[in-house]
């Protein structure tokens, strides 16, 4: 719970038996997740045993890739702050404190594992995977005049559930560039976000995708043609873009809320106020 708001974090998982459940507790143990959605996607024999116990809500998505493991965990999730991250052993729950300490001001909070104080040791962002997410997000945040981006594929990511319902309808990749889109329809809906330095540990086991060179540079084409498909406007679609109104705070908003009756009580002690002052002085 934070701040009176229901905290979910969504796992896809496919070949993380051996992590599963250290990633699962971890997430319990900093106090602030009330929920864990473990997405079982064909995952390795013996995953479901690894997850029962751990209080997490496992759930099967059949179809096959890392975007269609999130979109079912996203369409079975309730919470007001849903975090998407992975159970593989490589991010800190930890940090999830600073992902919902941002989502106080913003709707959206993505984290970056570009940053060299933050990349422990063993972890798999060599120069290819560092600088390659860090170029196609530079790109990206020039092509669009963003905020600042340094990383394009990081998982660890938060968002309002106002704001994942409003992209929800757009979200059509099933694949590993899930996460690029994701991004993008932030992006072209015009919701506030801002990146924040995550750390990024060494994986248990070997992924899918990122443990070999080939796949990752694939990933990285597929980034750059989905990031210039938007830029171009042939990903049409019509969005409704936020608006100011929708970034402010559920407490500011209950502030405006009570601001007429907050000035009439001011009144009312002003004027009860004045009265006693006068009866004192007579």
């Amino acid at each position: 719970m934070w701040r009176g708001k229901k905290v979910a974090v969504i796992f896809p998982t496919y070949n993380e038996k051996d992590s599963i459940r250290a990633a699962t507790l971890g997430y319990f143990a900093t106090g602030l997740a009330d929920e864990v959605i473990v997405v079982n996607n064909n995952a390795a024999p013996g995953t479901s045993e690894e997850v029962a116990g751990t209080g997490a809500r496992e759930i099967f998505e059949r179809k096959q890739g890392y975007g269609n493991a999130l979109l079912c965990g996203i369409d079975n999730c309730d919470a007001d702050l849903v975090v998407l991250s992975e159970p593989d052993g490589t991010f800190n729950p930890n940090d999830l404190v600073k992902l919902l300490a941002y989502s106080d001001d913003v709707p959206v909070v993505f984290g970056t594992r570009t940053s060299r104080e933050f990349i422990w040791a063993g972890a798999n962002m060599g120069l290819f995977l560092r600088w390659g997410n860090w170029a196609v997000a530079k790109m990206t945040e020039l092509l669009f005049n963003t905020t600042i981006l340094t990383d394009m594929g990081c998982t660890l990511r938060l968002f309002d559930a106002a704001a994942l319902r409003r992209i929800r309808p757009h979200l059509t990749i099933g694949g590993s560039h899930f996460g690029p889109q994701l991004l993008m329809e932030v992006v072209a809906h015009g919701i506030p976000f801002v990146e924040i330095p995550v750390n990024y540990k060494s994986r248990v086991g070997e992924s899918s995708v990122t443990g070999s060179f080939w796949k990752a540079f694939v990933l990285g084409c597929q980034m750059i043609v989905l990031v210039w498909r938007y830029r171009l406007g042939l990903v049409r679609r019509e969005r409704v873009r936020w608006s100011p109104e929708e970034n402010r705070s559920a407490a500011e908003r209950e502030a405006v809320a009570l601001e007429p009756s907050l000035v009439k009580l001011a009144e009312a002690v002003g004027y009860r106020a004045e009265a006693v002052k006068t009866e004192v002085q007579q």
